[in-house]
């Protein structure tokens, strides 16, 4: 198949979805093209989301980290060291059984380590440790290699806006709680 018919495939694929979701069927009168993008907008932001992961596995691979782990050490790295587990669960928007199963694995790996809160006795502060700080130079450069390949031909002014409007989309969300 080639890529043209591939792209074909995909809106195809991606109009059944709108169809069924907005239950809008070919005897019904055609959706404006506003809304079709607006319908296809979620199921778009999920196929970008699986091919990011699955590019980053594949380039992490041999290190022996997945991207859900690499992403754990950049928000902790980015958030700022010490933090609780409960506030880089928050910060990335996930469940604390989730992290722990992650933070256990990278604590093995001799990547984090959790250290004792001096006012909490039952909080840890996560830390990078100097292994940890070493490999993420590796992997930050080898996602970096990977997000400027898939950004190539689109605008700093196009992918400005883009996070725009995921900026946004997360703060309604948030007001859905």
């Amino acid at each position: 198949m080639c890529s043209s018919d591939l792209g074909n495939v995909v809106r195809h694929c991606t109009v059944s979805a709108v169809v069924f979701v907005t239950g809008s069927t070919a005897v019904d009168t055609p959706l404006p093209e506003s809304q079709i993008m607006r319908d296809q907008f979620p199921f778009a932001v999920a196929r970008v989301t699986r091919r990011w992961r699955k590019l980053l596995d594949e380039r992490l691979k041999d290190l022996g980290v997945t991207q859900a782990r690499w992403t754990t050490m950049v928000y902790l790295q980015q958030g700022g060291e010490g933090l609780t587990q409960r506030e880089l669960a928050r910060l990335m928007a996930i469940e604390n059984p989730t992290l722990v199963r992650l933070l256990d694995s990278l604590e093995q790996q001799g990547l984090i380590e959790r250290r004792p809160c001096p006012n909490d006795r039952r909080a840890r502060r996560l830390h990078l440790t100097k292994d940890g700080t070493e490999f993420m130079n590796v992997l930050t450069e080898r996602a970096a290699r990977l997000r400027e390949e898939m950004l190539e031909g689109i605008s700093d002014r196009d992918i400005e806006g883009a996070v725009k409007v995921f900026h946004r989309i997360l703060e309604n969300a948030e007001r859905q709680r």
